[in-house]
């Protein structure tokens, strides 16, 4: 029988693969991640996986939690000045909030969700480029791979024994 922290995490996690498939879907159709549906995501993670720790007695993982949550927001940040106008302020703060859930699971899982949706954004772009849909200047939406990225450490996590 699971026990409330566990259910309570779970309940988080779903609240983010709701919100994070309608994030994905507005900013593959606008470019755009709605700063209310973001921070519903925030919220909602923050409120469950807080609940989860109180009750399971994991302070110490949502401590991780939030670091990784401003680790990935200051990340973000940086890669935003750096990148004029290539990363948006939608996409540092949906970082925050992926830093959050993937921390809850470990540094590892915050390592190889950041990687891996760079990696499925590069392969998108790279074979939009080859294909000649794309050119260097098309504005490709980032948020859907930060999200798919997240969703792959998410599944490594909870596949391993």
């Amino acid at each position: 029988m699971p026990t409330i922290s566990t259910a309570l995490t779970v309940a988080a996690f779903a609240a983010f693969a709701v919100i994070g498939t309608i994030l994905a879907i507005i900013d593959i159709r606008s470019h755009r991640l709605p700063n209310r549906l973001v921070a519903l995501a925030g919220a909602t993670g923050l409120l469950g996986l807080s609940a989860a720790a109180a009750t399971g007695g994991h302070l110490d993982v949502l401590v991780r939690a939030l670091l990784a949550a401003v680790v990935l927001l200051g990340a973000y940040l940086v890669l935003r000045m750096l990148s004029a106008g290539g990363v948006g302020g939608g996409d540092v703060k949906l970082a925050a909030v992926i830093g959050l859930h993937l921390g809850w699971l470990g540094w590892g899982s915050v390592l190889v969700g950041t990687l891996a949706g760079f990696v499925l954004g590069g392969a998108f772009a790279a074979g939009m480029l080859a294909t000649r849909q794309a050119d260097r200047r098309t504005a490709i939406p980032f948020g859907p791979w930060m999200i798919g990225g997240a969703w792959v450490a998410i599944a490594l996590a909870v596949s391993r024994p």
